[in-house]
């Protein structure tokens, strides 16, 4: 009985392919038999299933955002069952920062797909992602959640300060890949701008006993005044 074939299984083998030798070489190099021969399968069987480069590029970048929000997720899940609008956010931004070998290959990626889509008329034709402005909007649900939490400065515009995050992760990540700064470096000016726009949770102070009333003291005899009569 012949093989029963995945095909999303096999689409995602193929996209996986894409990724890796891009990575290496750079999107704007690669061809789709450099994904095949990455791949292990046949020039014919990657035209199969995308037909043409810029639908084997769109469904690459798909794959590549699946990646990122399971990146995102394992870090969620390293903070707790609750991480809250703060650790959320910090986990959205670090993943896409280029602090280890995927997160580099994401960023690398992302970026070239940006430029792409700006000069090759075929790949602008197809939508670059699904919703172009769904991180933004989700950091600015998060912040607003923190500031009806009481979490986040409650003057801070939501909207303007995930812009602003994103813009400076995305910059600063480049920073890295050309080698300007050190991944540390960035995460904490990140630290730092989250630093200004949550605040801490008010401690809560344990009540005080009242005091024990005390003794009245014995009366003091005045003191006579110093210098010469």
């Amino acid at each position: 009985m012949p093989k029963r074939v995945d095909h999303e299984e096999r689409r995602a083998q193929i996209a996986e392919a894409l990724i890796q030798v891009a990575g290496r070489r750079g999107l704007h190099a690669v061809g789709m038999r450099d994904v095949a021969a990455e791949a292990g399968v046949s020039l014919r069987l990657v035209q199969y299933y995308f037909q043409t480069k810029e639908k084997l590029l769109f469904y690459g970048l798909q794959h590549l955002t699946d990646r990122f929000t399971a990146r995102v997720g394992e870090r969620l899940r390293a903070v707790g069952p609750d991480p809250g609008p703060r650790a959320t956010v910090e986990a959205l931004l670090l993943a896409s920062l280029p602090t280890d070998e995927e997160s580099r290959t994401f960023h690398l990626l992302y970026s070239s797909y940006s430029i792409l889509s700006v000069t090759d008329e075929a790949l602008a034709a197809q939508p670059f992602i699904d919703s172009p402005d769904a991180a933004e909007n989700a950091l600015a649900g998060l912040l607003r959640q923190a500031q009806e939490d009481g979490l986040a400065d409650p003057g801070a515009d939501a909207r303007t300060e995930a812009i602003s995050l994103l813009a400076m992760t995305a910059t600063m990540g480049t920073s890295i890949l050309v080698g300007q700064r050190k991944p540390e470096s960035a995460v904490a000016v990140l630290h730092h701008h989250l630093d200004r726009i949550f605040t801490a949770p008010p401690r809560p102070t344990a009540p005080t006993e009242p005091s024990e009333p005390s003794e009245p003291s014995e009366p003091t005899a005045p003191t006579a005044p110093t210098g010469g009569q």
